[in-house]
């Protein structure tokens, strides 16, 4: 069916009503519709429309265009941005009825990022364009200046990109520092010493530990880098660049299933109250499905979201769809709301690694379902990534001590080998990192200034 701008228009008119019935409370939305061409440069740019340039997001591009182009893969329907107001992309090869449904979905997008508190507290919409247009700027000035260049340009933000995601895992949580930690200890101490009965006066008051760095163990292993490394200014500017970016796009790492499940939700009550003709709504129910359809041998965030949003609004009201929405997160989300029921109806199972071969190790049944849950629970957003912190840092020899908190998980030595290598470049002097194995036995990663790895057993240092 042909359609022009002005259709659109009038179907977004339609849209914006249903939304407002449906209770959404959205940020003022914008549409730009584009080629294929260009939604695959925003794509690679991760939707900003002013994005610092770095191989990697050329890379990206000619990736997804080759794929396209031998049509090996789609590209998505839309792209929203987080931002006040709120920027969408629709692809112009869309039909009438996909941009509708698009658009719809938009909205939904649109309410969850006003009202997530994860977004709320970690996030600053009426800013998002503007920071990232002046970091463009801020990395094309170092660029074009002739005593920095851009080859080491490149090389920092390699660096940076690779442990990006090692920064405070607690969205909206101020970590403590150093000096707030040093003056609760001493507080403390000075607490015990005054109030000792008096028959415990002969008792030692042990001092406390203030001279450490840092005094107790910080997640934000960027954050440290930038305070305590020996870089020059311009290159902390560019940690402290990829680091704000980085924890822009924590909220959405954090609740990628119920955003794109609340999104469905959304399009899927708007669309069913806009009149379709017959055409239109045999499409809408199409696609629709095409979306929420369960993925062979994968896990499809739209279609789990989309399926508990349903299941609470059958069982609580649509009133508790809009509390969820707002206070949860994926983990919270999955171990709070996926049922046994659910479970069984998305044919959800446990699998594991033994010796060779892949085995099931927990189906939806009565105590399998809560293996299946607390694991998807456990891996889900920040939780895919390995926690890294920082324990120590040597004042004699400058050597930094990183501990990978160990969940069962071991990591992968080939990308940690190269992921430390790339911490060595950035503090400049060794690096070591404290991990466990299957076997739970503990082993450290060296990283000298050479950039050489090696491994030793941590019961032989």
């Amino acid at each position: 069916m042909e359609y022009n701008l002005r259709d659109l228009e009038k179907w977004n008119e339609k849209i914006e009503v249903e939304a407002r019935k449906l209770g959404l409370n959205y940020y003022p939305q914008e549409f730009d519709v584009v080629g294929f061409n260009e939604m695959i440069g925003y794509e690679a740019y991760v939707g900003m429309p002013s994005k610092y340039p770095h191989w990697s997001y050329g890379k990206s591009y000619e990736k997804t265009k080759t794929l396209y182009s031998l049509n090996l893969t789609g590209l998505p329907y839309e792209m929203v941005i987080n931002s006040n107001p709120c920027l969408a992309y629709l692809m112009k090869d869309n039909t009438l009825m996909l941009q509708i449904l698009t658009m719809a979905h938009v909205y939904g997008h649109n309410d969850f990022f006003k009202n997530n508190r994860l977004f709320r507290e970690g996030t600053n919409a009426d800013r998002t364009l503007e920071m990232f247009k002046l970091d463009s700027e801020i990395i094309r000035g170092y660029i074009n200046d002739p005593s920095i260049g851009y080859e080491k340009v490149e090389k920092v933000l390699d660096a940076a990109h690779s442990v990006k995601y090692s920064i405070k895992r607690a969205i909206g949580v101020k970590e403590i520092s150093d000096l707030e930690i040093k003056e609760r200890r001493i507080n403390d101490y000075k607490s015990s010493i005054e109030n000792r009965d008096f028959l415990d006066m002969d008792k030692e008051v042990i001092p406390p530990i203030i001279d450490k760095i840092p005094l107790e163990p910080r997640d934000d292993v960027v954050g440290f880098i930038i305070e305590y490394g020996n870089l020059e200014e311009w290159e902390k500017n560019i940690l402290r660049i990829v680091k704000r970016e980085t924890e822009y796009f924590m909220p959405q790492i954090e609740t990628k299933t119920m955003n794109e499940g609340w999104a469905c939700y959304c399009h899927y009550n708007i669309c069913k109250n806009l009149n379709l003709d017959q055409e239109l709504f045999i499409e809408f129910i199409k696609r629709h499905n095409d979306v929420v359809s369960p993925i062979p041998g994968g896990l499809n965030p739209y279609y789990i979201g989309f399926k508990i949003f349903m299941d609470l609004e059958e069982k609580y009201g649509r009133e508790k769809l809009f509390e969820v929405r707002a206070l949860e997160r994926d983990s919270s989300f999955i171990r709070k709301y996926l049922t046994r029921e659910l479970c069984e109806e998305l044919n959800l199972f446990q699998y594991g690694k033994r010796s060779f071969d892949f085995v099931v190790e927990e189906v939806a049944d009565e105590l399998g379902f809560e293996s299946i849950r607390d694991n998807l629970a456990f891996s889900s957003g920040i939780g895919s990534i390995p926690h890294i912190r920082v324990i120590e840092l040597n004042k004699r020899d400058y050597t930094l001590t990183l501990e990978h908190v160990f969940d069962g998980r071991e990591l992968e030595i080939s990308y940690a080998k190269e992921t430390l290598k790339n911490l060595a470049k950035l503090w400049g002097y060794k690096v070591k990192l404290i991990t466990k194995g299957r076997d739970s036995d503990e082993f450290i990663l060296n990283c000298d200034e050479k950039l050489k790895v090696t491994i030793t057993d941590s019961n032989k240092k």
